[in-house]
């Protein structure tokens, strides 16, 4: 299975960053979910543009991992938000590129429906279990909590479905197909507030601490040769998670509109607890160690080597 998920992550990097093309675009990839909320926030306020004022900024919008391919095979990206564990394999597999922001920390957990499965240890073999992805942060974080309660990291392995949010959202919801789905928000406070719902097990749990979920990273090529563009993404970052802070209604007011999601449940989705908006990284050295010792690594890494600055 861990051999495998190599092979997956190289074709299903999520918004990675690419070597900058040779034209006045800065090409930023966006994606759905209120741990990416800064990223919506700089695009509506035009924090960016007011950085780079004489740079055309284009904002695009990748359906499926097949376009995202693409796009970084065609040097067609310059900066991508993700999970600190697919930044990590894809380093780990050659990508010259390193972390420049955290973005995000929020929620994670293992919901289900089924009130006989209050562990990891009550699932069945004919239990199915969705997530993303192989090698995302949510599979990184379910197989801690294996190696930690089922004394093996891939315990679970066999009972996972690779499932897009929305997707495992819908099948848990209906009670298709799966027993269990690792989710983020706003996916996983929607299935909570659902009281035939319980969680398992959360991503702190699982991980035992604290960590940053969306962290923003770019290409040496993109850090070195486009240095202006970088402290300015940089600086824009800053500002939309101020904004957020400081302007709760205009938030709310921008992202409702955005999400199509009631104000009053949006209000209360942004304030929940663990949700957090900062530039800080944490988790890293907890992250490679478990990847490392589990062999989703090939070699352990230290700060340097994946932080820029």
């Amino acid at each position: 299975m861990k051999s495998k998920i190599l092979i997956v992550i190289l074709l299903m990097f999520v918004l990675v960053g690419c070597g900058k093309k040779d034209d006045n675009t800065v090409k930023i990839a966006q994606q759905y979910g209120l741990a990416y909320a800064p990223i919506q926030i700089m695009k509506e306020k035009g924090f960016l543009e007011e950085e780079l004022p004489d740079k055309q900024i284009e904002w695009v919008k990748l359906a499926n991992t097949v376009a995202i391919r693409e796009a970084v095979l065609a040097d067609d990206l310059d900066v991508g938000f993700m999970g600190i564990p697919p930044f990590l394999i894809a380093l780990d597999n050659g990508m010259e590129w390193k972390m420049m922001t955290g973005l995000s920390s929020c929620p994670l957990g293992l919901v289900t429906y089924d009130n006989n499965i209050q562990s990891l240890s009550d699932f069945t073999k004919q239990d199915k279990i969705a997530l993303p992805q192989p090698g995302s942060i949510q599979h990184i974080l379910l197989a801690m909590a294996c190696e930690r309660e089922l004394g093996k990291a891939d315990a679970l392995d066999n009972l996972l479905v690779s499932m897009k949010h929305p997707d495992g959202f819908q099948a848990l919801m209906g009670r298709q197909h799966i027993k269990a789905h690792f989710t983020s928000p706003p996916y996983v406070f929607e299935e909570l507030a659902n009281k035939n719902n319980h969680m398992i097990i959360s991503g702190e749990e699982a991980m035992g601490s604290e960590f940053t979920f969306i962290i923003g990273a770019c290409t040496k090529n993109f850090y070195t040769n486009n240095k202006d563009e970088y402290e300015a993404l940089k600086r824009a970052v800053d500002k939309s998670i101020e904004f957020i802070i400081n302007n709760e209604e205009e938030t709310i007011d921008i992202l409702t509109k955005l999400y199509k999601l009631d104000k009053d449940k949006l209000k209360g989705y942004l304030n929940y607890e663990g949700m957090k908006y900062e530039t800080d990284i944490s988790g890293v050295n907890q992250f490679v160690d478990f990847m490392v010792r589990n062999d989703y690594l090939r070699r352990t890494y230290e700060l340097d080597e994946v932080i820029w600055e």
